[in-house]
């Protein structure tokens, strides 16, 4: 059977078609597309799925600062708040957040992360997978394949929008995997294809329009601050479709609607550093002191 799709509905009809989940539609997809043994691709993917697990592992462990002196520690100081019976959000977000504050700490030190979908967002599918892996106590094979799902929820929003800041905003970015995310979960969690689609949705429609304007061009602030809110928005969406919600508007148009709404984002809030919070005045602040050579802080 010839597995193609670039639509949601496209994937959700071939899993009902197999009898398969989304993920065992991404994987015949990815051996069909690629002509390699889907051995070989479950072994790259369980590669990335290690590379994160790192990345989360030394990010707790980091109490100093990247070069720019904007970012670095959080995700330790969170996953301490988040252990303690103080914590208000409860122990599988607040670990889900410093997990993906932790990723991309190590991206802001120049360590190895997955781009998932970018370098930017890369700590928002690690962050919510492996804290709701660890809810569910689920082994490597259905984290992976909660990762396949990801990856054909990416490969959508990439075909049909974008996932770059500079076309579409943070929404792109952040946005599109806080959405891979929360489909990763559902499924993992036993939710359905349907279910998984809804919580893709409506996890990527509560972050519409949201912007993209990194302080003096780096990618620190705001952006890892928001990958950790990311993580938790993922986890909610995954828990609402898991009770039976359903998103009133079908995810791909969504999918469309984000883009549009990218194309109608000024410049200047499209990854240009000349809008939004890069423009304000602790930000030109911080930017001139970069310049300057001098510590931002």
């Amino acid at each position: 059977m010839k597995i193609k799709f670039n639509t949601i509905e496209q994937m959700l009809t071939l899993a009902a078609n197999i009898n398969k989940p989304l993920s065992e539609v991404v994987l015949q997809f990815e051996a069909q597309r690629s002509e390699k043994d889907p051995n070989e691709i479950w072994a790259n993917m369980k590669n990335s799925l290690e590379v994160m697990r790192e990345a989360v592992t030394q990010g707790l462990a980091k109490t100093e600062k990247s070069f720019s002196g904007l970012v670095g520690g959080d995700a330790n100081r969170l996953i301490k708040r988040s252990k303690s019976s103080a914590c208000l959000t409860g122990a599988v977000s607040g670990q889900a957040a410093a997990y993906a504050l932790a990723v991309n700490e190590v991206n802001a030190a120049m360590g190895k992360v997955v781009a998932c979908p970018t370098a930017g967002s890369c700590g928002i599918l690690p962050g919510a997978l492996l804290a709701a892996g660890e809810v569910l106590e689920a082994d490597d094979d259905k984290l992976i394949r909660g990762l396949f799902t990801a990856a054909g929820i990416g490969m959508v929003i990439a075909e049909n929008a974008s996932i770059a800041g500079a076309i579409g905003g943070c929404q792109a970015e952040c946005g599109s995997a806080a959405a891979m995310a929360a489909g990763a979960i559902t499924e993992m969690a036993g939710g359905t294809p349907q279910q998984v689609s809804d919580a893709l949705a409506l996890a990527l429609k509560n972050l519409l329009g949201l912007v993209c304007d990194p302080v003096a061009g780096l990618v620190e602030v705001p952006c890892v601050k928001r990958n950790a809110f990311g993580a938790a928005h993922a986890l909610l969406a995954a828990e609402m479709a898991l009770a039976g919600i359903k998103s009133v508007i079908p995810a791909d148009e969504v999918i469309i609607a984000m883009h549009q709404i990218g194309l109608s984002l000024p410049r200047s809030l499209r990854e240009t550093s000349e809008g939004g919070l890069a423009q304000t005045p602790t930000a030109l602040l911080i930017t001139e002191r970069l310049q300057a050579g001098k510590p931002a802080v």
